[in-house]
């Protein structure tokens, strides 16, 4: 009988510090593209798994491929340990969003990339690796069928992730956000998953664990949404997820949402301009605070995301998206500097005006976690970077807490305080832990190997 084909995925981390121990507790969820990976391979392929973010190698790990999903702050480490593996002559396959918006620049260093979603071409790259017959890229023709999805989380085992279980019910989302990687990986559509598919999946997962909506917007398909809801909603279990503003104009969808148990959705308000949201494509952001008062008023908590360093902004306009977060006791906040990822229509402009600091910042040696990769127009890229510390440490300082604590009369539910307290003091100690972070890891003394 002959030996199994094996292949091994690899989560690479974002960054590591020259002797640090541990790593950024808030990224430490269980890697959902890892298990779908893990479903896709054929039943006899003999399936191993490395978390670099807990220090596992995977240098050492006998295998015959290498599967490495790719994001554009993974792409540094990610293109370490393919030439790690180059080394002991195992070939490396590289896929994921980093692939799919800079092609050109993975298949440098892998020996098969995949460009697009792996359903439709994985099956095929490992019946072809197997047979001594690969290509260098594999390109998927169209959006995949997300119908019967199977997920291997048996591969998380032994691993202290965070109690969240991640969950995919819809791909991609139908607006243009001028940042936004997912638009432009997924061309502004958006693919769901049957309702019923998800609560059987739903129905599996450990009852103490919070399920998290992973849909870059749970609410892109309405319609959808509200049949989701509704097959959730005999579970009778708590969740979270991402949705626009758009789901606290529909009466019925919040309460489809919250009957369904809903807690909490991250919105991404990014300003409160509305001339900078036209010029982001986020001009559907109207009157953030009664969204924010429609989705309290169905006990779903709000998670509030902020962009720094757009063309309009400058000192005053940060201040202003501090005090609403404050004013407003949300949940959580993150104040995020603008990020000019590749294949977006905000990386093409800045640099066709000439101001990217670093043509791929992310491959960068000087580039660190929280650095400003452009120059903005009304602060400095310093100013930026100052600026989103500073908001997030008052944000996250005791006495931010202790007032959003009071404004969301968390006080009234003992659950709720101690969810919002725990998430708080986790987000507070990770504000300085990111800061300076290099991507990659800083003590890898070798050199990248290109295929």
């Amino acid at each position: 009988m002959s030996a199994p084909f094996r292949v091994r995925i690899i989560q690479p981390c974002i960054g590591r510090r020259r002797g640090q121990r541990g790593y950024i507790r808030t990224w430490q969820m269980e890697p959902l593209a890892v298990a779908l990976l893990a479903g896709l391979l054929p039943a006899d392929v003999e399936v191993g798994f490395s978390d670099d973010r807990f220090g596992e190698s995977a240098a050492e790990a006998p295998c015959d491929l290498a599967l490495i999903p790719v994001e554009t702050y993974t792409a540094r480490r990610a293109y370490q340990i393919a030439s790690d593996l180059r080394r002991r002559r195992v070939p490396v396959v590289m896929g994921g969003f980093h692939a799919t918006l800079a092609p050109d620049e993975v298949m440098r260093y892998a020996d098969s990339t995949v460009v697009g979603e792996a359903e439709e071409v994985l099956p095929r790259l490992i019946d072809d690796w197997r047979h001594g017959r690969s290509q260098h890229v594999y390109r998927a023709s169209g959006r995949p069928s997300l119908t019967a999805r199977r997920y291997r989380r048996d591969v998380y085992a032994g691993r202290s992730y965070l109690p969240i279980s991640l969950v995919e019910t819809s791909r991609g989302c139908r607006h243009t956000c001028d940042f936004c990687a997912v638009t432009a990986a997924y061309a502004a559509s958006t693919k769901r998953r049957p309702a019923d598919e998800v609560a059987a999946e739903v129905a599996t997962l450990p009852r103490h664990r919070l399920i998290f909506l992973i849909d870059d917007n749970f609410v892109a398909d309405p319609a959808g949404a509200k049949e989701l809801c509704r097959a959730l909603a005999p579970l009778r279990r708590r969740w979270v997820g991402q949705a626009t503003v758009a789901a606290a104009r529909d009466p019925e969808l919040l309460s489809l949402m919250a009957a369904s148990g809903c807690r909490g959705v991250l919105v991404g308000f990014e300003s409160l301009d509305q001339a900078e949201l036209e010029r982001m494509g986020k001009g559907f952001n109207r009157n953030p605070a009664a969204a924010i008062a429609a989705f309290r008023s169905h006990g779903i908590a709000v998670y509030g995301t902020f962009v720094i360093g757009s063309d309009g902004d400058d000192a005053a306009s940060v201040a202003e998206r501090l005090r609403f977060a404050l004013d407003q006791g949300l949940f959580l906040a993150g104040f995020n500097h603008c990020t000019p990822f590749p294949g977006t229509p905000l990386h093409h402009r800045l640099a066709a005006e000439g101001r990217l600091r670093w043509p791929a910042w992310w491959l960068a040696d000087d580039y660190r976690y929280n650095e400003v990769p452009y120059h903005p127009q009304r602060m400095s890229a310093a100013e930026v970077r100052e600026a989103c510390l500073a908001a997030r440490r008052r944000f996250y300082g005791v006495g931010g807490i202790w007032r959003r604590l009071r404004l969301g009369e968390r006080l009234r539910d003992p659950r709720m305080a101690a969810l919002f307290l725990a998430a708080n003091a986790m987000h507070r100690g990770d504000v300085d832990g990111r800061d300076g972070l290099p991507l990659g890891d800083e003590a890898w003394n070798g050199e990248l190997i290109p295929v």
